[in-house]
């Protein structure tokens, strides 16, 4: 199986050039301004990509899906290879995937929840997934904004962070892809979890980023570029 992996297109995933492969994932931020149209323009578009299924997140930017679930939902129904994945899960040939658009709270975006929050969605995540998806990184994976010319900030989910760290015998996907820090894309191992920050656009919100290709048949972790 192969995974083509985007984020954060923001209205502009007509301007990705898609490799070919079995499933077109998308890591959130799916729209510019959150309204119906944007993610009418991006369901439209989806649908019509050749890959034989499509699976998406929500992402801070993606109002209108958090507003409006029930008709999300009615819209979606009409594509039976469509998968939105909101805290919920979809097994794809024998693989395992698990989505969530929860990030930590940063101002007054969609999605966002507080420390003592979050904790209860990551908990729904099951032990054998084998790969996760989360709008945002955990805490100190390809999480890191520039804040001045000196300083950086870690923004990914330390509360995320813990719980992949510490259930050594349990929560440990194959692959953790995520995007929303646009300056983080690429891709670090640790734990014998593969994190991929999948972020297509860069920090100017510019369309510069190739999706990154995950082959489950490959016996090594995929090679950034």
């Amino acid at each position: 199986m192969k995974i083509i992996c985007i984020s954060d297109t923001h209205g502009e995933h007509e301007s990705v050039q898609l490799p070919a492969g079995d499933v077109l994932l998308h890591a959130g931020d799916i729209t510019a301004h959150g309204s119906r149209s944007d993610f009418q323009a991006f369901l439209d578009w989806l649908v019509q990509q050749p890959h034989q299924h499509k699976v998406f997140i929500a992402g801070n930017h993606d109002t209108y899906l958090e507003q409006n679930p029930k008709a999300v939902e009615q819209l979606l129904k009409q594509h039976n290879n469509v998968h939105y994945l909101n805290d919920s899960g979809v097994e794809l040939e024998g693989v395992r995937f698990w989505g969530s658009p929860i990030t930590p709270r940063f101002h007054d975006w969609s999605f966002m929840r507080e420390k003592d929050d979050i904790e209860k969605h990551w908990a729904l995540i099951p032990n054998d997934t084998q790969v996760l998806i989360t709008h945002g990184p955990v805490w100190g994976v390809l999480d890191e904004v520039a804040r001045s010319e000196e300083i950086t900030e870690h923004t990914g989910c330390k509360v995320l962070k813990k719980l992949l760290s510490e259930k050594t015998d349990g929560l440990a996907p194959d692959y953790h892809v995520f995007g929303h820090i646009h300056e983080g894309y690429g891709s670090i191992e640790k734990r014998g979890t593969q994190f991929l920050n999948v972020s297509t656009m860069n920090e100017h919100y510019v369309v510069q980023n190739p999706p990154v290709v995950i082959d489950l048949d490959a016996t090594d972790f995929p090679k950034q570029p």
